[in-house]
């Protein structure tokens, strides 16, 4: 998703992170901008490079009782980040979720994923420049 934005006129404001798994950067890297958009995968349930567009408020929460760093996502993030920083954390997040066509150990993505990559490329590019 890095290498399909990079490039790409998406306003003088703009940063773009990739955080892998690493929620606590996510929190870190998210604290005083304006705007938080996150793009991650979806575990496949039927409909490989579908795209769902969801409020980040619906999909934050607490983290499990467990707080090392292997178990603390992006989701606990968001939580997390606005209880740390208050409004020094964005208000507006969307969260891009990408259904996988496997989770299964491997490289590089299945036709239809590879294809949803450039849609959401493009929508990020729409988000970013309104």
């Amino acid at each position: 998703m890095i290498e399909l934005l990079r490039g790409r006129d998406l306003g003088p404001d703009v940063a773009i992170y990739d955080a892998g798994t690493d929620g606590m950067g996510v929190m870190y890297q998210a604290r005083g901008c304006a705007r938080l958009i996150i793009v991650d995968a979806r575990a496949p349930e039927g409909d490989p490079g579908a795209v769902f567009e969801v409020p980040g408020d619906v999909l934050e929460r607490p983290p499990n009782q467990s707080l090392n760093l292997h178990d603390f996502r992006w989701d606990h993030a968001l939580f997390a980040g606005r209880k740390i920083y208050g409004d020094e954390f964005p208000a507006d997040v969307t969260v891009l979720l990408v259904e996988a066509k496997s989770l299964d150990l491997g490289l590089g993505l299945s036709p239809e994923v590879g294809a949803a990559a450039k849609t959401v490329a493009d929508r990020i590019s729409q988000m970013c420049l309104k």
